[in-house]
């Protein structure tokens, strides 16, 4: 989890105060019987795109902000089941898909990269959502 950030939780809905769950009225994450869904996570901590430039850093960062919120909902890494990453240049699907293999080793979940035209600001690289079950 990225430590400069809190996030609180509700019992059915994870939120970080990022300025865009308020602003789109969405949580970071649902829970919804024993599965929690997170929405899509960038590198972005206190309304400030980190590691512009970098993606494969960008994704480490998307993915601690993610499983902090599969972690506050009460699961851990070894329960995500899928990853979804999208990525607005070509070059990046590696980058991302290392990073992917970093931090979930031998968990192996469901994958699926998307090139897209754009995120909601430029200097994002790519954003990245998980999905998780309690065993």
């Amino acid at each position: 989890m990225v430590s400069s950030m809190s996030m609180e939780s509700t019992g059915s809905r994870v939120f970080s105060g990022g300025v865009w769950e308020e602003r789109y009225g969405y949580s970071r994450a649902v829970v919804v019987g024993d599965r929690v869904i997170v929405s899509g996570c960038t590198a972005t901590i206190d309304g400030e795109v980190r590691h512009v430039g970098d993606a494969y850093r960008q994704s480490l960062t998307a993915m601690g902000i993610a499983l902090g919120a599969v972690e506050l909902a009460g699961l851990t890494r070894e329960d995500v089941v899928m990853v979804r990453y999208y990525v607005v240049d070509q070059r990046h699907f590696d980058l991302v898909g290392r990073a992917i293999g970093e931090v979930f080793g031998d968990v192996r979940p469901a994958c699926t990269g998307v090139r897209v035209a754009g995120l909601v600001d430029p200097r994002m690289l790519v954003e990245i959502e998980i999905e998780a079950m309690r065993a």
